[in-house]
């Protein structure tokens, strides 16, 4: 492949800094005729114990999750930027940290504005300066700037500000499934009207305006079927494409369609989670048909694991509750609530059934993109990414591709992690900061804060630094 020239580079994507070129060498840069397909598969609140490929014990069956480890590369250390749903999507589409951004906890709600600034640089938008056509199918939860009219929500018109004008060429999904209003968006206009009215509040979602007739266990199948319909418009095409298909399962609603409706034996949760399997079956079983594999990068990843666990690796999903200092609103700084499945395969590039223990970050889309493209990051974009492509392709042992990783729960506490060593910040009320280490004590149960001063006060000022800094990747370019 010909790499942009730097200044055409910048000048393209209108951002005047000088670059960091994140190119690792020629030994992982991808030549013209093998560009590869970026598939990028997110499940939402799949816990890290859920597929049989990260737990012995596990009791439901996800053949397709566990294809791709076996051809691919497990991580046993990776983590979602946040253990809720927004600030991850934001870390995953922009490589920066959400709690940089106006949105310090939670998520956003129905109607909210876009979190994704105007001009922000994201994955989408860096793969369409090479070439690349990119779409998004799924859930959205960045926001859109949805028309009003006397103080009402109206759905007879554009709806500016989404996926569209954020690096992707094509959107289709339920932006929330379990928000109003209830029903499909294409592009920036909604699939028919929603004219009916959802009135109970339940675990499927708020009252709000709902399309006539929809059906939330129809929603699933037809994301997976506009997935197969894209893969097969970009085969037929032959040009570069990056699909991000971000799954409204098993998150709310648990609506497992008819066919999946008590398969697993359990309950309504495991069957979602066995239809989230076959969903990403769907998405594999396509690029198989269309000769397409050889040459596509597939990611398979979850938002959060935002779910209770026992402890590391025997993480257990059903009928149990963190105890101690991780009951409540704290616990999903617990490695339960970020510490997530993440699965990458690349025939040829990512050796088959591999395993990786490095601690990585789902913010590392954008600049592992841009390493396989040998491209370059401008300094304003992309602050909290770094490329795991290293790792992915077998470098040999040596520096981290992460020198930390800063974990953010719902309610806004920070966590930083550095090797072994876990620190959460104390927090209000009664909570205390604590210190973990990691690889003795993977289930966070000897809070070991009072015996390492010397590991607090680093960890401490290391997390500080990020913070005021705007930026965990270092700046490279002359100031």
């Amino acid at each position: 492949m010909t790499n942009l020239k730097r200044r055409d580079f910048l000048n393209v994507l209108g951002l005047g800094a000088v670059a960091l070129s994140l190119r690792p060498g020629k030994v992982f840069a991808a030549d013209a005729a093998g560009k590869p397909n970026i598939v990028y598969i997110l499940a939402d609140d799949l816990g890290y114990g859920d597929a049989a490929c990260y737990n012995k014990n596990a009791k439901i069956s996800t053949p397709n999750i566990d294809r791709l480890a076996a051809e691919g590369m497990r991580f046993t250390d990776a983590h979602s930027a946040s253990a809720v749903c927004s600030p991850t999507r934001y870390g995953i589409l922009t490589g920066r940290y959400a709690w940089r951004t106006r949105l310090k906890r939670w998520v956003l709600g129905p109607y909210d504005p876009p979190l994704i600034e105007p001009g922000r640089l994201t994955v989408g938008a860096l793969l369409k300066q090479h070439g690349y056509h990119t779409a998004c199918i799924g859930k959205w939860h960045l926001g859109w700037d949805w028309p009003s009219e006397d103080g009402r929500k109206v759905f007879d018109r554009p709806i500016p500000n989404g996926p569209t004008t954020r690096g992707f060429d094509t959107y289709f999904g339920t932006d929330v499934p379990n928000y109003p209003p209830y029903c499909f968006v294409e592009n920036d206009r909604t699939v028919g009207l929603p004219t009916a009215r959802k009135e109970q509040r339940n675990l499927n979602g708020a009252p709000g305006p709902m399309l006539p007739g929809w059906r939330f266990d129809a929603i699933l199948p037809t994301l997976a079927e506009k997935a197969v319909e894209y893969i097969g418009q970009r085969a037929a095409e032959g040009k570069p494409f990056f699909l991000y298909f971000p799954l409204t399962s098993p998150h709310e609603p648990i609506a497992p369609s008819p066919r999946f409706q008590g398969k697993s034996g359990i309950n309504a949760l495991a069957d979602f989670i066995m239809e989230t399997d076959w969903a990403v079956g769907e998405v594999l079983q396509a690029l198989d048909r269309h000769g397409l594999a050889a040459n596509t990068l597939v990611f398979f990843v979850s938002d959060n694991g935002h779910a209770p666990y026992t402890g590391l690796p025997e993480l257990q999903r059903h009928g149990h509750e963190p105890s101690g200092p991780w009951r409540g609103y704290k616990a999903d700084i617990w490695e339960g609530g970020h510490r997530i499945p993440f699965i990458a395969r690349w025939p040829g590039r990512i050796k088959p059934n591999t395993v990786c223990d490095d601690t990585i970050c789902l913010n590392s889309l954008l600049a592992t993109c841009a390493d396989v493209l040998g491209a370059t990051l401008p300094d304003d974009a992309g602050e909290d990414s770094f490329s795991i492509l290293g790792p992915l392709c077998g470098r040999t042992p040596g520096k981290p591709s992460h020198e930390a990783v800063v974990h953010h729960s719902g309610p806004g506490v920070f966590a930083i992690r550095r090797g072994p060593w876990k620190l959460i910040e104390q927090s209000g009320g009664k909570e205390t900061a604590q210190l973990y280490n990691l690889q003795a004590d993977p289930a966070e149960k000897e809070n070991l804060y009072d015996k390492h001063p010397d590991i607090v006060a680093e960890l401490g000022a290391l997390l500080k630094q990020y913070k005021t800094s705007g930026r965990s990747r270092p700046v490279c370019s002359p100031s």
